[in-house]
């Protein structure tokens, strides 16, 4: 069997040191659809180092880390990238990220999970510098045609949409080039650049990276209901319920409630097709 559970599991966690700095947190941003208006007070924060603030969404490709396709290569995890997609996300932040840094990622594979027709890898990353933890990551990557073998399926969390109007709907255009942009930022799949790969995933053209449209929406939530201040994010968490092609555009519904927003996100172009569920941005 391609993934063996146990060893994966049980094998030693892997550290290393990431560094970054201001341009890798304006590449970021910019892959994210950051700078337009290019002059706006409130996009410069995104992309001028003078006024540079970092979105919490960064600690998933900070240094580039063990980054989810790096998780691949974890003892006791052989698996055809063709048949990979990135199932969730969560953040923890301890504090807020700075501009440039150093730190030391600690990585390992927490579970490994059996959905029956897919197996689910949850990758865990915990990084601290010399001033103490910074985040705690978790990925849960989805691995098609490799469960099956009687093991434990897992939490299966859902949040209830609440039965009212969200408090704010926004829409956020997907550039035609966007994944491109965004993959220079360390995501290398070729799913999201090659046709021809694209195809053998079985979509019809390349896709969008999960963790680009991730990203996008907390800015959203920063942006309309936080203030533009990313240092109130504590926690954030998603589920990938879609796909999105370069061109389309993600409607994002929030509903505020006490220290929380709960989000979740399509593309209109599909008739409202989910892309993001059960999200949560916890905050102060």
């Amino acid at each position: 069997m391609p993934i063996d559970a146990a060893k994966a599991v049980a094998a030693e966690p892997r550290s290393a040191e990431i560094r970054w700095d201001h341009k890798d947190v304006q590449l970021y941003h910019l892959g994210l659809g950051a700078g337009t208006p290019a002059t706006d007070p409130d996009e410069l924060r995104y992309t001028l180092e003078s006024r540079l603030h970092v979105l919490p969404s960064f600690a998933t490709v900070a240094g580039a880390g063990m980054g989810v396709v790096g998780g691949l290569s974890a003892p006791g995890v052989e698996v055809n990238l063709a048949a990979v997609l990135h199932g969730g996300q969560s953040i923890t932040l301890h504090r807020p990220i700075p501009v440039a840094g150093r730190a030391v990622t600690t990585s390992r594979v927490a579970a490994v999970h059996d959905k029956g027709k897919a197996a689910v890898l949850v990758l865990r990353s915990e990084t601290a510098d010399d001033d103490g933890p910074l985040w705690t990551s978790d990925a849960q990557i989805f691995v098609r045609g490799e469960g099956g073998w009687g093991g434990d399926r897992g939490p299966s969390e859902r949040l209830e949409t609440p039965a009212r109007e969200p408090d704010r709907t926004v829409e956020r255009p997907v550039r035609e080039d966007q994944a491109l942009l965004y993959r220079l930022s360390g995501d290398w799949n070729p799913l999201h650049a090659d046709p021809e790969f694209a195809k053998l995933a079985g979509f019809d053209r390349p896709i969008l990276h999960g963790l680009c449209s991730y990203g996008m929406t907390l800015k959203a939530v920063v942006d309309t209901l936080l203030g533009g201040d990313v240092a109130r994010v504590r926690s954030y968490r998603t589920r990938f319920a879609g796909v999105v092609f370069p061109g389309e555009t993600l409607r994002i519904r929030m509903w505020a409630g006490d220290g929380r927003v709960q989000v979740t996100v399509t593309a209109v172009e599909r008739d409202d097709a989910p892309v993001l569920a059960d999200t949560l941005v916890e905050h102060s």
